[in-house]
């Protein structure tokens, strides 16, 4: 490129603050000495104009580029200033990407205000892409159209901006997807909320069918030990009756298969009955202290001639101890203890012991049965489990006997254990409260074999509203040798008994028109003035009877009775 020219020379002096001042130095020693330091002050501005940072320029609105610095230059990338220095023309198509028509506005404002600051654009560099710029411009006064600017590069803001920008753009984008998703899983949890609520009314709704069809089963069970224990229960009286006398053999057989038919049915019926009560969770155990052979005694009296009948030795081992339990669960327990060892034992014998485990007392029995393999124990207390004993026939029950048993050591929180070997037998255990304290002995023992059979010839009234329980009660009773009389109620008792009081009642609990048979035996008590003996006999096994009892002081049988139980009581309170 060609060097200045004189007029460019002159513009870049004007620019610098410099002028023809080097020709008067020579004549005043003082203008001279002025003159340097305006000397240095140029050098200074100049070294500033081409070392500066941003880039520099004067420029004419009529002419074009006049001066730049070398920062403009590789700005725009050119080598040296000189390739910068555009006429009007070339700045508009050059320089300027806006062309024409940007430059017009640019002089347009100078024009009228006389300086253009912070004002962005684009620059078209040498080799044709563009640059954002910031520029200031001032329009010197008192030379027409004479521009000067300052420009910084302002790409790597315009980038940063932008990159912001995008990262805005992304964030509102992400922002407005997890809103997005939020909106779904909110929409999500309320279809959740709806069909939950909509299972919790379902199950609510089965609840309480579930609760209906549980009343239902209460009621149709209440109804099942009263309506299908009373004539099972003079099935069993008449049996009874016909297995005391001396039949031929061929009808012999035939009452024993009844009796023993009768005799299962009547296990299944109990054993149902209870299950049912203790997983109505109604059963609610009675702490008393009791001794030891007082819970024991009648249960020995009951499986001696059981075990007997089936070729087996009962022995007992008891020992002085006290306990505190309830004595009709703890008695319904070692009864189903003493049931299974005779059932499952064809040869041998059977042991009913109590030994002394610190503060507890373990009540066992042992047999020596068939056993039980490993395998089983662990499923035995299950409802309907019974044992593998090959044929039908020897399958006795229908396996509830054991999970009476489970199900009433959880009611009383007793321990129950089981030892069993294969062909060699079994042991069951259950771990009971001992006390220190032990009561005096009970007043009337049972009677013991050989003692003497105390009831023949006593007059006793039995009380019942079905009249075929009172007509077996009475056969059976007549064939004891007792004198039997018999009512429906307390009108006919008194009329049947002609003022004389018998020596012991044996009456239903429930009896016509909402009357229970403690009501009619505390009446006749105080008819005849004196506390006759009294024995309930019942299918209701519901705590309220229970109450009732204990405060008659009457013993209770459970319907259907067994004779042999029924036998051993009243000998008991007769003799």
């Amino acid at each position: 490129m060609a060097k200045p020219s004189d007029e460019q020379q002159r513009a870049l002096a004007g620019l610098l603050g410099l002028g023809s001042h080097s020709a008067r130095k020579s004549h005043y020693p003082e203008l001279a000495a002025r003159l340097d330091e305006l000397e240095a002050e140029r050098n200074r501005y100049k070294w500033l104009f081409e070392n500066a940072v941003h880039g520099i320029f004067q420029a004419s609105l009529l002419e074009g580029m006049r001066a730049a610095n070398p920062a403009l230059a590789r700005m725009l990338g050119y080598r040296n200033p000189q390739e910068v220095l555009f006429s009007l023309a070339d700045l508009a198509s050059n320089l300027f990407v806006g062309g024409a028509r940007e430059l017009e506005n640019i002089g347009e404002i100078l024009r009228h205000q006389g300086s253009l600051n912070g004002y962005e654009t684009q620059l078209r560099r040498k080799d044709g892409s563009s640059l954002d710029v910031l520029m200031n411009l001032l329009l010197k006064p008192g030379q027409e159209g004479l521009v000067e600017g300052f420009v910084a590069d302002i790409t790597e803001r315009i980038l940063a901006q932008q990159r912001l920008q995008q990262l805005n753009d992304e964030l509102e984008q992400r922002v407005t997807a997890r809103t997005d998703e939020l909106l779904e899983a909110n929409r999500n949890l309320q279809q959740q909320i709806t069909e939950r609520k909509r299972i919790a009314v379902a199950l609510r709704d089965a609840r309480d069918a579930a609760e209906a069809a549980n009343r239902s089963k209460d009621k149709y069970l209440a109804a099942a030990s009263h309506d299908l224990l009373q004539p099972l229960n003079a099935a069993r009286l008449l049996i009874s009756t016909l297995r005391e006398r001396k039949l031929p053999e061929v009808e012999q057989v035939l009452v024993e298969r009844t009796h023993q038919a009768l005799e299962g049915a009547e296990d299944l019926l109990t054993d149902l009955l209870d299950i049912s009560r203790l997983d109505q969770a109604t059963v609610k155990p009675d702490i008393a202290l009791y001794r030891l052979d007082e819970l024991l005694g009648p249960l020995v009296s009951e499986f001696r001639s059981v075990a007997e009948a089936a070729g087996l030795n009962l022995r007992v081992h008891m020992g002085d101890y006290a306990i505190n339990t309830d004595l009709r669960l703890m008695t319904r327990i070692l009864r189903n203890f003493l049931s299974n060892a005779c059932r499952y034992t064809d040869a041998g014998s059977i042991l009913l012991g109590a030994r002394r485990r610190g503060a507890m007392l373990r009540l066992e029995v042992w047999d020596t049965g068939r056993g039980i393999a490993p395998d089983q124990l662990d499923t035995i207390f299950l409802e309907f489990n019974q044992l593998n004993v090959g044929r039908a026939a020897d399958r006795k029950g229908v396996g509830l006997g054991l999970a009476i048993v489970e199900r009433i050591a959880k009611i009383l929180d007793y321990r129950i254990q089981v030892h069993s070997r294969p062909g060699r037998g079994s042991m069951f255990s259950i771990d009971v409260p001992i006390s220190r304290e032990i009561p005096l002995p009970i007043s009337q023992a049972v009677p013991l074999p050989g003692a003497g059979n105390p009831l023949p010839g006593r007059r006793l009234l039995v009380l019942d509203n079905e009249v075929s329980i009172l007509e077996s009660m009475s056969a059976l009773l007549g064939q004891w040798g007792c004198e039997v009389v018999v009512a429906t109620d307390e009108a006919s008792a008194l009329t049947a008994l002609q003022g004389q009081a018998p020596e012991l009642i044996l009456a239903d609990y429930h009896l016509d028109h909402g009357v229970v048979g403690c009501e009619v035996v505390r009446h006749l008590r105080q008819y005849f003035g004196q506390v006759i003996p009294a024995v309930i006999i019942t299918a209701d096994r519901t705590d309220q009877c229970r109450s009732a009892l204990q405060r008659l002081e009457a013993p209770l049988l459970n319907k259907p009775v067994k004779p042999g139980k029924l036998r051993a009581v009243l000998s008991q309170m007769l003799g």
